[in-house]
């Protein structure tokens, strides 16, 4: 179940970096979270959707990882992104 084109258009234009972002890891994080909050949101009327619980823990280790990867590369723009998302910070390995 793929994010609305309104949805996803409204979090890339919110998240992007400059004109024309639509690939940097804030962005890719704002979409991971936006699919993520979708589809917690099916899992509450569908508990046993065993499927889609799977795709939502894929899903939340990709995020991590490319939290990560932020967090190394640019520590402030990670920490305004965690707190304009919402999420709690990634604890480094």
């Amino acid at each position: 179940m793929p994010l609305d084109k309104q949805i996803k258009s409204k979090v890339i234009e919110d998240y992007r970096t400059k004109d024309g972002d639509t690939g940097s890891a804030e962005v890719q994080i704002a979409l991971m979270q936006a699919r993520i909050a979708q589809i917690t949101d099916h899992l509450r009327t569908h508990k046993k959707d065993f499927h889609s619980t799977r795709g939502l823990l894929l899903l939340v280790g990709k995020r991590r990882r490319l939290e990560g990867y932020l967090r190394r590369k640019d520590i402030t723009a990670y920490r305004a992104l965690i707190q304009k998302l919402g999420i709690r910070e990634v604890k480094p390995r």
